[in-house]
């Protein structure tokens, strides 16, 4: 069974720091698609940033620049540094994997979802 397991979430005001980790068990990051959704409230999921088996990895313009992703394989964990935070960075933050080899930017119809870790970034 896989589990994805989702921490580091909070409440931080703008212009600071949080750390996102989400540990693998039962499922390997270092194959298939991997990356990190969010949603806000009322509005649709975001693919924030992809990550093919080959560690090429894409962001959203929207992070780009302020977020940082990251993986350890021994862990088998991921990462999401998140700096600059904005009040629009405020959601839901999902780590989300697939098997598959087809992985491209923006993909959300990932096959392994985490529980999610909430961020509010206030002004």
């Amino acid at each position: 069974q896989v589990q994805l397991v989702e921490s580091g979430g909070g409440s931080v005001q703008a212009g600071g720091s949080l750390r996102l980790s989400c540990v693998a068990s039962g499922y390997t990051f270092n194959s298939g698609c991997m990356g990190w959704v969010r949603q806000a409230p009322g509005k649709e999921r975001e693919g924030i940033i992809v990550c093919d088996r080959f560690g090429i990895t894409t962001y959203a313009d929207s992070v780009k620049g302020r977020f940082t992703f990251s993986r350890d394989t021994a862990k088998n964990t991921l990462y999401l540094q998140m700096n600059s935070l904005k009040p629009e960075d405020s959601a839901m933050y999902y780590c989300a994997a697939d098997p598959t080899t087809f992985c491209y930017f923006g993909k959300t119809d990932f096959r392994y979802w985490g529980q999610g870790t909430q961020v509010t970034v206030s002004s």
